[in-house]
C-alpha cells in the first residue's frame, strides 16, 4: 500500500471521530455545568441550615439562661421569705419590749417595795430578748455613736460639750434589727458639738 492511500483511508476515520467526540464534549460540560449549579444549591442550603442552626443553638442558650435567671430568682424569694417571715410578728414585739424597758428605768432594783417586780422583769426581758436573737432579731442602741441614718431617726439636735457634733447623745427609743434588715430605726437626739469659741488674734 501506498503512503497516500493509508492517509485517504485515515482522513475518513479521523472525521468520524471527532463528529462523535464533539457531541460528547458537549454532553460532558453540560453534566459538568449542571453539577456546578447543584453544587452551589447545595452549598447554598448548607449555609441557610447552619444558619438556622446557629439560631436554634443561640436560642436554647437563651432559655437555659433565662431558666437559670428564673431558678435563681426563685431560691432568693424563697431565703428572703424564709428570713423576713416573722417580720410582722417581729413588729407586734417590740412594744412589748418598749413597755419592759420603761418598766425597768421607773422601778428601782434598791427599793424594797418594787425590787421583786423589777428583777421579775428584767429577767422577763432577758429571756424575751434570748429568744427573739435566736431568730435573728437584734436591738439597734447606738448611745455614744456616730449618726447613721440608714439605722437612726433623729428627733431633734443639741449642743453638747461632751459629745462631738453628729454623735448620738441619747436613745429614746431602741431600734431593731430582723436578719440585717432594718426592723425600726432608733430614735435619737444628736449632738450639735459643744458652744464655739471666738479666738482673737
Amino acid at each position: 500500500m501506498s503512503k497516500k492511500s493509508i492517509e485517504a483511508e485515515q482522513a475518513p476515520v479521523e472525521a468520524v471521530v471527532d463528529t462523535e467526540a464533539a457531541p460528547q464534549e458537549a454532553s460532558l460540560v453540560d453534566e459538568l455545568t449542571q453539577a456546578n449549579f447543584r453544587v452551589e444549591e447545595l452549598e447554598q442550603a448548607l449555609a441557610e441550615a447552619q444558619a438556622k442552626v446557629d439560631e436554634q443553638k443561640d436560642s436554647v442558650i437563651r432559655a437555659a439562661a433565662e431558666v437559670d435567671n428564673i431558678r435563681r430568682r426563685a431560691a432568693m424569694d424563697v431565703d428572703k421569705a424564709r428570713k423576713f417571715a416573722l417580720e410582722k410578728f417581729a413588729n407586734e414585739l417590740l412594744p412589748v419590749l418598749d413597755n419592759m424597758e420603761r418598766a425597768l428605768a421607773v422601778s428601782d432594783a434598791a427599793d424594797e417595795a418594787t425590787k421583786a417586780v423589777h428583777e421579775g422583769v428584767e429577767l422577763t426581758m432577758r429571756g424575751l430578748l434570748t429568744a427573739v436573737d435566736k431568730f435573728g432579731i437584734k436591738p439597734v442602741d447606738p448611745q455614744g455613736e456616730a449618726f447613721d441614718p440608714e439605722l437612726h431617726q433623729a428627733i431633734g439636735m443639741q449642743p453638747s460639750a461632751e459629745f462631738p457634733a453628729n454623735t448620738v447623745m441619747l436613745v429614746m427609743q431602741k431600734g431593731y434589727l430582723l436578719n440585717e434588715r432594718l426592723l425600726r430605726p432608733a430614735m435619737v437626739m444628736v449632738s450639735q458639738g459643744g458652744p464655739s469659741v471666738d479666738v482673737e488674734a
